[in-house]
């Protein structure tokens, strides 16, 4: 059970204020981006979208299975995003939507030319690490992803600048963007490297970072170690490792074991003690105040609700 990162709620439509029961849309437009508001109130299936633009989706309520050209159906829950490429129709079902429980999903177009100078200006001013891997935005393979805090913070922004009626919105509204497009490529670069990092052993620095940390997760991990593994000084591979992925070597580190720890907890045998430990903390009061601040709960109610599914 992950704790998912979720815009903040935005206001349910009644129905007798709806103009369709089925994907009504509410639209902010702005130079920027356009940001699109979508409820269902009714179960639906094969429901076509295609919006031109490059689009971020965001599901705040309900669920959704979703359909994309080449891709297998997935569900799609509160707390994930998909990205969807220009021109590309989404094909949609509603299994449980009802009166009691709509959906609502954020969708964000994006204009190709912000896309392009966003990416462009990354390349040029802040290369990554590995030069024949340029940033760009994967609409393929990383499309589907759990939302970071990072990103959950800048869609709720970009919410509110949708309906702020302040005269230099537009202003902030390009900054913002351009913020979103960075946390994205971030997204999907912490994808390919921490689920894949076998893959890409002999092309990538980052991945014998990622391997090591997860081999060596209850020994002592010191940033000099991991520079040392990606052949930089202490000083650039953090400076890079944030750049690229969004988050810190510590704060990977962390994620890593309290990963470890939810998986541990799931085990009706062992005890909030026992997992702090295992999982590579060596406070029980540091790694109970780290979980309730990651995951929303405190260990020792998180291993209830598990003993509970």
């Amino acid at each position: 059970m992950p704790h998912a990162h979720l815009p903040a709620p935005i206001a349910l439509h009644q129905q007798h204020q709806l103009s369709t029961l089925v994907e009504n849309r509410t639209v902010y437009t702005l130079e920027a981006f356009e940001l699109n508001v979508f409820e269902t109130h009714q179960t639906a299936h094969q429901v076509p979208l295609s919006m031109g633009n490059l689009v971020l989706t965001t599901m705040l309520r309900g669920r959704k299975v979703m359909h994309l050209a080449g891709q297998p159906a997935f569900d799609y829950l509160p707390g994930e995003s998909v990205i969807v490429g220009e021109n590309q129709t989404m094909v949609i079902d509603f299994p449980e939507a009802d009166e009691a429980h709509p959906t609502q999903c954020l969708a964000v177009a994006i204009p190709t030319d912000t896309i392009r100078q966003t990416v462009d200006l990354l390349n040029e001013k802040h290369p990554r690490a590995e030069e024949h891997l340029p940033w760009h935005l994967d609409t393929t393979d990383h499309a589907h992803f759990q939302n970071t805090p990072e990103l959950t913070g800048t869609l709720e922004r970009l919410v509110q600048l949708s309906r702020d009626t302040g005269r230099v919105k537009d202003v902030l509204a390009n900054f913002t963007i351009q913020e979103m497009l960075v946390r994205l490529m971030q997204t999907q670069a912490r994808q390919l490297l921490f689920h894949n990092y076998r893959q890409h052993l002999t092309t990538h620095r980052f991945a014998h970072v990622v391997q090591y940390i997860k081999q060596h997760l209850t020994e002592q991990l010191t940033v000099e170690k991991l520079s040392e593994l990606a052949c930089m000084s202490k000083a650039t591979f953090f400076r890079v490792f944030k750049r690229e992925l969004g988050l810190t070597p510590v704060e990977y580190i962390i994620q890593e074991r309290l990963a470890e720890a939810k998986r541990l907890l799931q085990n009706p045998l062992t005890t909030v003690a026992d997992v702090c430990f295992r999982a590579g903390f060596n406070n029980t009061a540091y790694f109970q105040k780290l979980f309730k601040q990651y995951e929303g709960v405190t260990p020792g109610l998180y291993k209830k609700q598990c003993a509970g599914c």
